[in-house]
């Protein structure tokens, strides 16, 4: 892992929390985009080198609604840069991590992604990203 590519945070609603950051940050979103596989919409913000990701949920089924039914509103994953995210299931698979989808998928942000199950990761969502060349 290369560094923290984002943290997300589970919304109920996307253009009322972006308001919140553009003043907590003092700029828009950069970037904004629905990916319907996982019934989600989402804000990207940049703070310096570092990226936020505001989720909301876009059908009552979809991951960030339950996470927000059961926890509220708050940070609901940390996302990491990966070079070959292939490679990282391997190797985190044999470190005993248990990895909820082995098939990369992508997700927002022109990423393929793969998530970690929070039951091995001290109660915390880990994404895996690969920037999609």
């Amino acid at each position: 892992m290369r560094k923290i590519e984002h943290i997300g945070i589970a919304v109920k609603d996307l253009e009322t929390s972006n308001l919140v950051f553009e003043k907590l940050f003092g700029a828009p979103a950069y970037k904004q985009e629905e990916v319907a596989s996982e019934g989600v919409k989402t804000s990207f913000f940049m703070n310096g080198p570092n990226k936020i990701e505001l989720l909301e949920a876009t059908n009552p089924d979809s991951p960030i609604a339950k996470f927000i039914e059961k926890k509220g509103e708050g940070i609901h994953h940390i996302a990491f840069d990966v070079e070959d995210i292939e490679k990282e299931v391997i190797r985190l698979k044999g470190e005993g991590f248990v990895v909820l989808n082995e098939i990369p998928k992508k997700g927002a942000d022109n990423k393929l992604v793969v998530f970690l199950h929070p039951k091995t990761t001290n109660g915390v969502l880990v994404e895996l990203c690969q920037e999609i060349k």
